[in-house]
């Protein structure tokens, strides 16, 4: 055990105090909740539209301007995750998407609540970049498929429960409340990821060997084109044919 325990590679010695399975139960609670908050929202557009006194073809825009802000995050995450940590840089998404929800649950007009979709957005675009790229460094490769399977299941049972669920909280109470249940999930990812999680090793010499190098300077016009491109890519796929563009 002792010479299996030295042979290990550093991408590992986080997890040889710390049951690795925690790490992937951690990292899952937070995919289920953004992706059950995606679908969820879905099914309450109507009850969003009578309660805020606008349009269902304006209420839209609560889902269009969260895609947007995804799209435009996810491609830009691994740069970030370089840039402020991989660990901080989880835990700031995490934190931004839970208190994003709390706000989304009180907003008092369409306007803001658009506005705290994109804060969410935002937030949510990170969080499966970063995600994956904490289970491949948590599990070595014999153990990889077993962990991203239990990844896979929030994957394939957060859109299949959204619906019932948003449709039933909707109904039964307000909904303001489908926002609001990823506050209580949100915190508890926070303090298991503050208490198991770490940088490996290996990620933070790459990090400070690109710092070193510059490889991390900030490419202000590269990101600005990705945002408008994703930006316009999105809207066009989302309200395309609404607008009777194609």
């Amino acid at each position: 055990m002792a010479a299996t325990a030295i042979t290990l590679p550093t991408s590992f010695d986080q997890t040889k105090a710390i049951n690795p399975w925690l790490i992937a139960i951690t990292v899952t609670l937070a995919t289920f909740m953004e992706l059950l908050d995606t679908a969820i929202a879905n099914v309450s557009l109507p009850h969003i539209a009578g309660g805020l006194a606008t349009s269902y073809d304006e209420s839209t825009w609560v889902l269009t301007s969260y895609l947007v802000a995804n799209a435009v995050v996810l491609p830009l995450s691994a740069w970030l995750s370089r840039v402020f940590g991989r660990k901080n840089y989880y835990m700031g998404c995490v934190a931004l998407f839970s208190v994003s929800s709390l706000m989304c649950g009180l907003a008092p007009s369409l306007g803001l609540l658009i506005f705290f979709r994109v804060l969410q957005g935002i937030a949510g675009g990170g969080l499966a970049p970063v995600e994956q790229a904490i289970l491949v460094d948590t599990f070595p490769a014999s153990k990889r498929a077993a962990a991203f399977a239990l990844y896979s299941m929030a994957i394939v049972t957060a859109p299949a429960i959204g619906p019932p669920l948003g449709g039933w909280i909707t109904d039964s109470f307000s909904w303001r409340w489908v926002f609001f249940i990823n506050v209580p999930i949100g915190i508890i990812s926070l303090i298991l990821t503050s208490r198991l999680l770490s940088d490996p090793p290996e990620f933070k010499q790459e990090v400070e060997a690109d710092r070193k190098a510059g490889r991390l300077k900030v490419d202000y016009l590269g990101i600005l084109l990705i945002a408008l491109g994703f930006a316009c890519l999105e809207v066009v796929l989302d309200r395309g044919e609404r607008l009777d563009w194609f």
